[in-house]
């Protein structure tokens, strides 16, 4: 199986600038998400250890939302200084794969294709490329691609096709020493797709007939919010540590009685718009304070049940507050980040799904409980700088609870 991937995620998304403002297209928000996750998720689940994110326009932006790593996949940059078309992107990004063989996507597109079964053929058969086929209604808009069995005869412009047929899915399989030489005369500037595809011959293709999109034009883009909502189920269970996110954190101290707790601007509003998206709201929270003696658990308790009650007179809701008054000596499986408060709300709830849950939190404890149970992760900065070791557990990355809200509930904006 092949573990490395070449996305190409530079695109300027310029059908797309009308409805996405100035976000780069692989980063186009959809049912909440950027795209670019949907296909590093497909990634992860075939077994993808490294992906190259072959990024040029707002690189910034594509960067400081991944970081080094998404999920369990290493994340590497291949910046462009300059547009280098679709063959110059992927020429460069091959200084950074390690393998002989590797995968490239298009980061605009998803075709959710089996990718052991790529891999395998193209492996197997020691092609130098295999490309995804997709069988469509009509061609016209992508160019058709002739092909006898496995074997691809030749490939017809989008002017000179139109009906059913077959189209280039976007996706290879390459070898990485074959296209060095193939390149060789090349300028720094290239059309994989013209320079190296139709003018090369022996390819392979494998045709797919799974989920395809391309989001580049706006009508895709509006179709994708709404196909993608019921093709990968939402989160819809939450999990929140309590300070620093939904009260302010008080430095090397407690909130120790209902005078000490204050809330952070505009979190019961944010948590009444939450309320609205996820079936179940918890709070999980360290509170080793009860522990050391410096407040009982009845202040906690009473402290709680304020903090509810506000909740719920402005329209949120919270279904139940976990507590882990252990010492941090004591190593209590109840204490972040073991998951025994997230098992406990499981074993209260049975219709908890981990799978469909998100942890948000601003310690590295919190994050790592999130990571240990297979939830989607999200750290909280407070506009504090980001502990080195939050990005092996991080999703995503926002100043505040607020921030992310935002993210999830516009579904046309996006907010970094």
């Amino acid at each position: 199986m092949i573990t490395e991937a070449v996305i190409l995620a530079g695109g300027f998304g310029t059908r797309l600038a009308h409805v996405l403002g100035n976000v780069p297209k692989p980063m186009a928000p959809v049912a909440g998400k950027p795209f670019l996750t949907y296909l590093l998720d497909r990634l992860q689940d075939a077994g993808i250890k490294r992906a190259i994110l072959a990024t040029g326009y707002m690189h910034d932006v594509v960067c400081s939302y991944f970081g080094k790593r998404y999920r369990d996949i290493d994340i590497i940059y291949s910046q462009e200084t300059q547009p280098l078309f679709t063959g110059g992107a992927i020429l460069q990004a091959t200084q950074y794969i390690n393998g002989d063989n590797f995968l490239v996507l298009n980061g605009d597109t998803l075709f959710d294709i089996d990718f052991e079964k790529l891999s395998n053929h193209h492996l197997t058969n020691s092609d130098s490329i295999t490309i995804a086929l997709r069988k469509v209604e009509d061609t016209s808009r992508y160019g058709a691609v002739e092909i006898n069995g496995s074997h691809i005869v030749s490939f017809h412009e989008k002017t000179d096709s139109c009906g059913a047929g077959v189209i280039n899915g976007g996706i290879y399989a390459i070898n990485k020493r074959w296209l060095i030489k193939a390149c060789e005369k090349m300028p720094q500037k290239f059309s994989f797709e013209k320079d190296i595809l139709q003018t090369h011959f022996g390819f392979e293709g494998l045709t797919f007939n799974n989920y395809f999109i391309d989001i580049g034009v706006p009508a895709d883009y509006y179709r994708a919010q709404k196909e993608f909502m019921s093709l990968f189920k939402p989160d819809i269970f939450l999990f929140l540590d309590r300070d620093g996110v939904i009260n302010k954190y008080i430095e090397n101290g407690y909130v120790c009685c209902w005078a000490d707790f204050e809330w952070i601007p505009e979190i019961k509003t944010t948590l009444a718009l939450l309320s609205q998206q996820y079936r179940r709201i918890f709070v999980v929270t360290n509170q080793q304070g009860v522990g050391k003696g410096r407040f009982s658990q009845d202040t906690l308790d009473d402290i709680h049940n304020r903090m509810l009650g506000e909740i719920k007179e402005s329209g949120g809701r919270i279904d139940k507050i976990y507590c882990c008054t252990a010492l941090a000596s004591e190593n209590s499986p109840y204490r972040k980040p073991n998951i025994g408060m997230l098992l406990q709300a499981k074993s209260e709830y049975p219709e908890i799904d981990f799978t469909r849950s998100v942890m948000i939190g601003d310690a590295l404890t919190d994050i790592q409980m999130g990571y240990r149970a297979g939830m989607r992760c999200v750290y909280i900065t407070r506009n504090n700088p980001i502990p080195v070791k939050v990005r092996d557990y991080t999703d995503l990355i926002v100043a505040n609870l607020s921030e992310y809200a935002c993210v999830c509930n516009t579904p046309y904006s996006f907010s970094f």
